[in-house]
């Protein structure tokens, strides 16, 4: 029996692929590839040559458009319809950090700070080299899309609940590196979704840098904050204090387990790991305070900072225990934060020390507005139900304890 040799066209197109010089790139192109189509059958209601009654537009070729990205410059076919009204959100949604990315790199070079590696990496992703007048124009177009989106309003929506983070970035200032604090915060609206409300680059993280967030974040339309959850930087601490009366403030038990357990030898830690653990597990405030007595007097006599710690400081971190118990373990810590900041560190590690603050600040917006974008589109962050049934039984208590009176 004779062997057929014949190739199918799946088996071609893999082995095209496979010898392709640049197979990430081809890789990164077909994914996109798919993605616009995919977009475009959505728009009309039909694949490619499908005959349906459903079909609500007709496909009308292709249009050629340069998209950027980290494995080069590429020309990707765009798909049209008849009628004009096909928008692919792939474009504005991919190249808003890519942008960034890119022009972090393409300044580093510009200003003479740069390495030959970064001038290569420059020229590999966009093509060209690149004079001071594109840099400049490039960066005012991506900055004003960049600041209309951290001054947006955000009075059309109450925020229940505020989460306020820090990270230092390395920033070339007069021929010399410093640390740049990064302030970001996001809210939970009264809808149940999340969003990031304000990011900002300071010299330092201090009452006065965090006044000026929340003093931005108020004159925008923030409004109806009824926990903040955050680290016990002092300042930090006094401006919520300032700006948010009559708000509660929840210490990141995450933090405060982290600053503890430095505080012991290496054959302790897993046992106060296990005994803070036990605190947080408490249903109430009366069981976490009786928990938290117990494993205090376990520790005095060893450790007598971690007994003290744990007596006077414990109950910042119960807070949480007084809103709905469906909302606590997303309350509790700063966690959420706490991972869009690894993100973070993930793209800036690639530039290591950015030319100037503007340069930072536009990167990390980029990954803001992203990850705002995805927060948004994604499926409700809480069920604000339950706060609003908690909120309207301490009224009809209160209205009734004052009626008795």
């Amino acid at each position: 029996m004779t062997k057929r040799n014949a190739t199918t066209p799946l088996a071609s197109a893999q082995e095209a692929l496979l010898d392709a010089p640049d197979l990430l790139r081809e890789i990164v192109r077909s994914a996109l590839r798919d993605i616009l189509e995919a977009e475009m059958t959505e728009h009309v209601g039909a694949e490619r040559h499908e005959r349906t009654d459903g079909r609500t537009g007709q496909r009308n070729g292709h249009k050629p458009r340069m998209l950027t990205t980290r494995v080069g410059a590429m020309t990707l076919m765009v798909p049209q319809d008849r009628d004009g009204t096909f928008s692919t959100k792939l474009f504005a949604r991919y190249q808003r950090t890519e942008k960034a990315f890119v022009l972090a790199l393409m300044e580093m070079y510009v200003v003479g700070v740069s390495t030959r590696k970064v001038a290569r990496v420059t020229e590999e992703l966009c093509g060209t080299t690149f004079s001071k007048s594109t840099v400049s124009a490039l960066c005012g177009r991506l900055d004003a899309e960049l600041s209309a989106w951290r001054t947006r309003s955000l009075s059309d929506h109450t925020w229940p609940y505020l989460f306020v983070d820090a990270r230092y970035e390395k920033v070339r200032r007069s021929g010399r590196v410093v640390s740049q604090g990064v302030l970001i915060a996001y809210g939970v609206r009264d809808d149940g979704f999340r969003e990031i409300v304000a990011v900002s680059c300071e010299d330092t993280e201090s009452e006065a840098t965090y006044h000026e967030l929340f003093a931005d974040l108020k004159a925008r339309g923030l409004s109806g904050v009824m926990l903040v959850t955050s680290d016990a930087h002092p300042g930090l601490k006094a401006a919520i204090a300032r700006h948010f009366q009559g708000a509660s403030w929840q210490r990141c038990q995450v933090h405060f387990s982290r600053d503890q357990i430095k505080k012991v030898a290496c054959k302790h830690r897993k046992r106060l790991t296990a005994d803070l653990k036990e605190i947080w597990a408490a249903t109430t405030t009366s069981a976490a305070l009786d928990t938290a007595s117990r494993v205090a007097d376990s520790w005095r006599n060893g450790h007598p900072k971690i007994a003290e710690a744990i007596d006077e400081q414990c109950e910042e971190c119960l807070t949480v225990l007084h809103f709905p118990a469906g909302h606590r373990l997303f309350l509790r810590t700063n966690n959420a934060l706490e991972r869009f900041n690894q993100e973070i560190k993930r793209r800036t590690r690639v530039v290591r020390i950015f030319p100037n603050e503007g340069s930072c600040l536009r990167l990390v917006s980029a990954l803001c507005v992203e990850t705002s974008e995805e927060w948004m589109t994604n499926r409700r962050f809480l069920d604000m139900d339950a706060l609003r049934e908690m909120l309207d039984a301490e009224r009809e208590e209160e209205c009734r304890l004052t009626a008795v009176s």
